[in-house]
Protein backbone atom coordinates (compact mmCIF):
# COMPACT_ATOMS: atom_id res chain seq x y z
CA UNK A 1 0.00 0.00 0.00
CA UNK A 2 1.60 3.30 -1.03
CA UNK A 3 1.53 6.11 1.58
CA UNK A 4 2.07 9.51 0.49
CA UNK A 5 2.40 11.96 3.70
CA UNK A 6 0.70 13.75 5.11
CA UNK A 7 -2.67 11.78 5.30
CA UNK A 8 -6.49 12.75 5.57
CA UNK A 9 -8.11 13.83 7.98
CA UNK A 10 -6.58 17.38 7.13
CA UNK A 11 -5.63 20.11 9.72
CA UNK A 12 -4.76 23.42 8.45
CA UNK A 13 -1.17 22.92 9.01
CA UNK A 14 -0.95 19.27 6.65
CA UNK A 15 -2.94 21.03 4.24
CA UNK A 16 -0.57 23.98 3.46
CA UNK A 17 2.24 20.65 3.57
CA UNK A 18 0.31 18.73 0.78
CA UNK A 19 -0.07 22.42 -1.00
CA UNK A 20 3.50 22.88 -0.96
CA UNK A 21 4.43 19.61 -1.55
CA UNK A 22 3.01 19.54 -5.02
CA UNK A 23 4.28 23.08 -5.96
CA UNK A 24 7.41 21.88 -5.36
CA UNK A 25 6.69 17.88 -7.08
CA UNK A 26 5.11 20.22 -10.50
CA UNK A 27 8.06 22.63 -10.11
CA UNK A 28 10.52 19.89 -10.73
CA UNK A 29 8.99 19.11 -14.64
CA UNK A 30 9.29 15.94 -13.84
CA UNK A 31 6.42 13.81 -14.80
CA UNK A 32 7.55 10.37 -13.17
CA UNK A 33 7.69 12.44 -9.60
CA UNK A 34 4.49 14.42 -10.08
CA UNK A 35 2.54 11.08 -11.25
CA UNK A 36 3.60 9.36 -8.02
CA UNK A 37 1.36 11.51 -5.74
CA UNK A 38 -2.20 10.06 -7.60
CA UNK A 39 -3.66 6.78 -7.31
CA UNK A 40 -3.10 4.48 -9.81
CA UNK A 41 -6.41 4.92 -11.46
CA UNK A 42 -7.02 8.98 -10.45
CA UNK A 43 -9.45 10.94 -12.06
CA UNK A 44 -8.39 14.62 -13.79
CA UNK A 45 -10.58 17.33 -15.87
CA UNK A 46 -7.92 19.57 -16.81
CA UNK A 47 -9.25 22.42 -18.62
CA UNK A 48 -11.67 20.35 -21.31
CA UNK A 49 -9.45 17.64 -20.97
CA UNK A 50 -10.20 13.99 -19.30
CA UNK A 51 -7.45 12.41 -18.22
CA UNK A 52 -7.83 8.84 -16.56
CA UNK A 53 -5.00 6.82 -14.34
CA UNK A 54 -1.53 7.50 -13.09
CA UNK A 55 0.09 6.54 -16.65
CA UNK A 56 -2.19 9.34 -18.33
CA UNK A 57 -1.21 11.20 -16.02
CA UNK A 58 2.68 10.95 -16.66
CA UNK A 59 1.85 11.52 -20.40
CA UNK A 60 -0.11 14.31 -20.12
CA UNK A 61 2.28 16.19 -17.77
CA UNK A 62 5.41 15.27 -20.16
CA UNK A 63 3.41 16.72 -23.65
CA UNK A 64 2.35 19.81 -20.69
CA UNK A 65 6.05 20.76 -20.43
CA UNK A 66 7.11 20.44 -24.28
CA UNK A 67 5.33 22.74 -25.02
CA UNK A 68 5.35 25.16 -21.49
CA UNK A 69 8.77 26.29 -21.33
CA UNK A 70 10.12 27.91 -18.42
CA UNK A 71 7.51 26.51 -16.43
CA UNK A 72 6.98 28.04 -12.60
CA UNK A 73 3.98 27.47 -10.54
CA UNK A 74 2.75 28.93 -7.59
CA UNK A 75 0.34 27.50 -5.23
CA UNK A 76 -2.34 28.81 -2.49
CA UNK A 77 -4.41 26.89 -0.39
CA UNK A 78 -7.58 28.47 -0.31
CA UNK A 79 -10.08 25.83 1.75
CA UNK A 80 -10.03 21.97 3.35
CA UNK A 81 -12.15 19.73 4.72
CA UNK A 82 -10.99 15.76 5.84
CA UNK A 83 -10.03 14.67 2.73
CA UNK A 84 -10.48 17.50 0.00
CA UNK A 85 -8.49 20.26 -1.12
CA UNK A 86 -9.30 23.40 -2.56
CA UNK A 87 -6.24 25.40 -4.35
CA UNK A 88 -5.56 28.64 -5.71
CA UNK A 89 -2.71 28.64 -8.44
CA UNK A 90 -0.64 30.33 -11.36
CA UNK A 91 1.94 29.84 -13.14
CA UNK A 92 3.99 31.34 -16.04
CA UNK A 93 5.37 30.10 -19.06
CA UNK A 94 6.43 30.56 -22.57
CA UNK A 95 5.59 28.81 -26.07
CA UNK A 96 8.71 27.85 -28.82
CA UNK A 97 7.62 31.13 -30.59
CA UNK A 98 9.03 32.87 -27.17
CA UNK A 99 5.54 34.40 -25.87
CA UNK A 100 4.99 34.43 -22.41
CA UNK A 101 1.82 33.66 -20.43
CA UNK A 102 0.30 33.17 -17.19
CA UNK A 103 -2.03 30.85 -16.29
CA UNK A 104 -4.58 31.24 -13.06
CA UNK A 105 -6.86 28.38 -12.42
CA UNK A 106 -8.33 26.55 -9.16
CA UNK A 107 -8.00 23.38 -8.44
CA UNK A 108 -10.22 21.35 -6.42
CA UNK A 109 -8.48 17.72 -5.22
CA UNK A 110 -9.73 14.41 -3.37
CA UNK A 111 -7.23 12.17 -1.49
CA UNK A 112 -7.85 8.20 -0.48
CA UNK A 113 -6.74 7.28 3.23
CA UNK A 114 -3.19 6.76 1.94
CA UNK A 115 -2.93 10.29 1.21
CA UNK A 116 -2.92 9.75 -2.83
CA UNK A 117 -5.02 12.32 -4.94
CA UNK A 118 -7.71 10.50 -6.39
CA UNK A 119 -9.59 13.10 -8.30
CA UNK A 120 -8.21 16.66 -9.91
CA UNK A 121 -10.46 19.14 -11.49
CA UNK A 122 -8.67 22.19 -12.66
CA UNK A 123 -9.79 25.56 -13.86
CA UNK A 124 -6.94 27.28 -15.91
CA UNK A 125 -7.66 30.69 -17.80
CA UNK A 126 -4.23 31.89 -20.10
CA UNK A 127 -2.93 35.28 -20.04
CA UNK A 128 -0.47 36.23 -22.49
CA UNK A 129 1.66 38.23 -20.71
CA UNK A 130 5.41 40.51 -21.68
CA UNK A 131 8.49 38.66 -20.63
CA UNK A 132 9.22 42.08 -18.40
CA UNK A 133 6.02 41.48 -16.72
CA UNK A 134 6.74 38.09 -15.19
CA UNK A 135 6.27 38.27 -11.18
CA UNK A 136 7.77 34.39 -10.33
Amino acid sequence: MEIKNPVPPFSYDSAVEKVMLAERAWNSRDPEVVCMAYTLNTEWRNRSEFISGREEVKVFLANKWKNELGYKLKKELWAFTENRIAVRFEYEWHDQQGQWFRSFGNELWEFDKCGLMEKRFASINDLAIDEKDRIL
